[in-house]
């Protein structure tokens, strides 16, 4: 789903709805179905990125509150890149959300060009920054600093520690209830379902497509829940567990992280040769937390404490992209006392930067009720913690504003694709941010669903990075509609490799990463807060 705060701020990768007084379920939980937005004013984008693929762009005039359409208005920010087929092959929209929630995904019009055999060249492409996020207007920022470096070490080890990161999750909170005001009560993801709507409406369509990452996926399953009637076709990589959401989620979400560094410290440890840091996966990791120690006592450059430590190896469990980056950085400051891959890794803070962060806690912690009883928080993040804790206690922190947030509270939808089309589900085995059994719980609530699986993989959304036997798949299906046949049991419909592993003694030509789909997906994350 996210990732943690350090590449969170750092990156440039049904719920009621309060005093509404609709009286059906779906309109309670999705907004007035009666607003229909004025017409879109495409016109230049700002990015670079998006002008050199030919996209416009423009705004979605949207109420704050749809149970009020009459009152205060919002701007989604939107982008399009339109077919470039015949209009007789032209299939409709292709919505995209890159997750978090809180990630921007104005940019990911240009996916268009990422489906193998020009697949993706007969829809309009749309790329939208969710309310709150990005571009669109207003947008949410609290506390720029609030990912700075050298803080308070994340296992509160100590009453003093555990005081204090709690002043700072509710100091954070405060500022997000002055900075965001009205806005807090409606930044939860029916609120996003509605703006969907609106979206659609806006480009004069019966139908979408959607492709969702990560959260985007939960977006996704509640609109097909919501009106499964404007559903065409549906990618879902990196599939939410509805059941965990949120405050479970992110406890499982431990687990699987702990298990996923063990492979990546054995990973490094197969390449002694190039990094010298040990020849097996224990004495990797031993060195790994003994460094963390280390820097306890002294900050390297006074900036990269244990926690920014911890920060940086965290993308090393959603993804393989950058192993071998965190590994070089690793390698530098452990062997040579090198902190300058480390500070490029974890590049400071500033004004605005935490605008992902503060949606992704503006909507998880107004979804659903979080435990309010620290005393909750404290046993179940020590139970695991006592056997996984590489982000145990990182991973809560990131949390833990929810317990003040002032947000109006809602209920979760009840996600349910009895109605859906065939939808397309993508994951990993090993994926940490949305754990395995998220899929299979869908492909079971989807009952038209098709499952790939990455057999043995750790990377996390990692659709379009050139593995054939998935990105084909993704292709027929937006070409034809044509799926894999669905199987019978609780398991995956289609396996497939997974994204490889970096080999850092090969050429760059040779790596997934230099591939046309890899280096798009390198281009997202680096332009947009990244996929979560």
């Amino acid at each position: 789903m996210k990732r943690l705060l350090a590449a969170t701020v750092a990156t440039t990768v049904g719920l009621v709805i309060g005093g509404s007084m609709i009286p059906s379920a779906a309109q309670a939980h999705s907004g007035t179905p009666s607003y229909t937005p004025p017409p879109i004013a495409w016109g230049v984008c700002a990015s670079a990125t998006l002008k050199a693929r030919g996209a416009e762009c423009g705004f979605v005039t949207v109420p704050l509150d749809y149970a009020r359409p009459g009152g205060t208005k919002i701007q989604i920010a939107v982008s399009r890149i339109k077919h470039k087929t015949a209009d007789a092959d032209y299939q409709g929209v292709m919505l995209v959300n890159p997750g978090g929630p809180g990630g921007s995904g104005l940019i990911y019009s240009v996916l268009q060009t990422a489906i193998p055999n020009d697949a993706g060249l007969d829809y309009d492409w749309i790329g939208f920054d969710p309310r709150g996020v990005g571009s669109s207007i207003p947008s949410l920022s609290c506390d720029g600093n609030v990912a700075g470096y050298n803080r308070p070490y994340y296992v509160p080890v100590t009453n003093q520690l555990e005081k204090t990161w709690l002043a700072r999750s509710k100091a954070y909170a405060q500022a997000c209830a002055r900075a965001g005001g009205a806005l807090l009560d409606h930044l939860k993801t029916t609120d996003n379902v509605a703006d969907m709507e609106s979206i659609r409406k806006a480009l004069g369509q019966k139908q979408i497509n959607f492709y969702g990452f990560s959260y985007g996926t939960y977006l996704g399953q509640t609109y097909a829940t919501l009106h499964p009637a404007q559903v065409r076709r549906m990618i879902f990589d990196g599939v939410v567990d509805p059941r965990g959401v949120w405050y479970d989620a992110n406890l499982s979400q431990d687990i699987q992280f702990d298990k996923n560094m063990d492979t990546y410290f054995a990973w490094v440890a197969k390449y002694d040769a190039v990094y010298h840091l040990g020849t097996t996966a224990r004495v990797v990791k031993a060195k790994y937390y003994a460094t963390l120690e280390k820097l306890r006592r002294a900050p390297a450059e006074g900036k990269i404490g244990p926690d920014e430590w911890n920060d940086i190896f965290v993308s090393a469990g959603y993804y393989v992209y950058g192993w071998e980056d965190v590994a070089t950085a690793f390698a530098a400051y452990v062997n040579d006392g090198d902190a300058s891959g480390l500070l490029d890794l974890y590049p400071e803070p500033g004004p605005g930067t935490d605008n992902g962060y503060a949606i992704y806690l503006g909507t998880q912690c107004t979804d659903v009720q979080w435990p309010t009883n620290w005393n909750k928080w404290q046993r179940d993040n020590w139970q695991i913690y006592a056997k996984y804790p590489f982000i145990t206690w990182n991973n809560a922190w990131f949390n833990a504003p929810c317990v003040f947030w002032k947000g109006d509270v809602g209920r979760p939808v009840n996600v349910n694709g009895s109605k859906a089309p065939p939808i397309l589900l993508i994951s990993e085995t090993n994926d940490a941010a949305t754990p395995y059994a998220g899929s299979l719980e869908i492909r079971k609530r989807f009952p038209r669903s098709v499952l790939i699986e990455g057999v043995g993989g750790t990377t996390h959304a990692g659709s379009l990075s050139g593995i054939a036997c998935t990105d084909d798949t993704i292709a027929a299906y937006l070409d034809n509609g044509t799926l894999p046949t669905r199987v019978r049991g609780n398991r995956s419909d289609k396996q497939c490799d997974p994204v490889p592993a970096p080999d850092p003694t090969a050429a760059a030509a040779k790596s997934v990463a230099s591939t046309s789909s890899g280096s798009l997906r390198a281009t997202l994350r680096n332009a947009a807060p990244a996929i979560r």
